[in-house]
């Protein structure tokens, strides 16, 4: 695997209503939802292993907005799309995302809107073609994990 890039994680929800820390109570309607992130830091894409374990764990504190969706008993972890870089470019991505999106989740260190996407089927193909668009090549991690 890579050692830096970009990521989208995939959740899915019957419905529920979440305290997303400073963004307060949120409803999340039933469906997908596609989380746009960056691991540019020191772990680089490691960072996508944490968000599976938390997921999976569900045993520890959130700190990020993410994390509050990923330690809630009622959001599902599905998939991760990836691509190998070690430029910013998760904002390119979350603009070819764009459509039903939560208001300012996950992207209070840039002028997005925001980097959380809903959509009410599983958005694999779509995160691909948002990957391609910017000139990069997506990877889904049930498909190649190489870790």
């Amino acid at each position: 695997m890579c050692p830096k890039g970009t990521y989208c994680l995939i959740l899915k929800t019957d419905g529920c209503t979440v305290n997303v820390g400073s963004l307060k109570s949120i409803v999340f309607e039933a469906g997908y939802y596609i989380y746009v992130g960056s691991a540019l830091g020191p772990g680089g894409l490691k960072r996508m292993h944490r968000h599976q374990k938390f997921a999976r764990q569900k045993d520890k504190k959130p700190r990020w907005h993410i994390d509050y969706l990923l330690v809630h008993p009622d959001f599902k972890f599905v998939d991760v799309v990836y691509t190998c870089s070690g430029r910013h470019i998760e904002c390119g991505i979350a603009d070819n995302l764009q459509g039903n999106y939560v208001s300012k989740f996950g992207c209070s260190d840039c002028s997005c809107q925001s980097h959380l996407f809903h959509r009410l089927t599983c958005p694999v193909n779509e995160i691909k073609s948002a990957i391609e668009d910017i000139g990069q090549k997506p990877k889904a991690l049930s498909e190649n994990d190489d870790s």
